[in-house]
């Protein structure tokens, strides 16, 4: 029942991700805490996270801005790594409450970014991209930061939603990897992970034919819907521990 569970969350998730370019970790993460606890769900995502970028890249493939991932992943790649080896260090109630706090906290971030018309470089990208990383390494993703940051460098529709999942897909490699050389990625959870990625990169097929219809209030209302509901719900399973 789980695996059905996982499935079907990972579809809307998907779908929801290829629109506005987040918000699959957000609304899959709790399903995936509730199933399998939170220090497995995190690698977990991260092979699902993977698949689902990749969806949005085929999708998008010939708008890539691959000037602007290189910057990026230049720096995000290792802090994601450092991030990675940040996380298995923690106990798993902290990992809940982290999840869940970031989560809710972005809000505000968010809007406070999203005030300031700031126009990005490819050296703003580079700068930002380490801690980013970091940040993406302990709390499974930072969406709602890397939204603003790539919309602020001059991306929009395709794409940003292009150029964005192939950053992506660096930094949840470099997550694999670290997961990988640290013991934390046995059969079990790479299954689970494919599991969940085949349903997020389901979804993010059926998106395409929406993107350029949705709104810009629309977009900012169900970014925060999502980041309260799962910060919430993570900051409940942490409590009920």
């Amino acid at each position: 029942m789980g695996y059905v569970l996982v499935l079907l969350v990972g579809v809307a998730a998907g779908m929801l991700s290829g629109i506005i370019g987040t918000g699959s970790s957000m609304m899959l993460m709790p399903v995936l805490v509730l199933f399998f606890g939170p220090q497995q769900a995190v690698p977990i995502m991260a092979i699902g996270a993977v698949m689902g970028n990749l969806g949005k890249v085929v999708a998008w493939w010939r708008e890539i801005d691959w000037k602007a991932c290189a910057a990026y992943c230049t720096t995000a790649i290792p802090g994601a790594a450092l991030g990675v080896h940040t996380l298995l260090a923690l106990p798993a109630r902290i990992v809940d409450i982290a999840l869940g706090v970031f989560f809710v906290a972005m809000i505000p971030t968010r809007r406070w970014l999203a005030r300031r018309s700031i126009k990005f470089t490819l050296w703003d990208l580079a700068l930002i991209g380490g801690p980013v990383g970091f940040l993406t390494g302990i709390v499974v993703s930072t969406g709602p930061i890397t939204v603003p940051v790539f919309t602020s460098y001059g991306l929009e529709k395709g794409a940003f939603l292009a150029t964005e999942a192939t950053g992506s897909l660096g930094v949840y490699a470099a997550k694999i990897a670290a997961f990988k050389e640290f013991g934390a990625l046995p059969v079990g959870i790479v299954v689970k992970g494919l599991v969940a990625g085949a349903a997020l990169m389901t979804g993010s097929f059926f998106a395409k034919s929406v993107v350029v219809r949705m709104q810009p209030s629309t977009f900012r209302l169900l970014v925060d819907g999502l980041m309260l509901s799962s910060g919430i719900s993570l900051l409940w399973a942490a409590v009920g521990q």
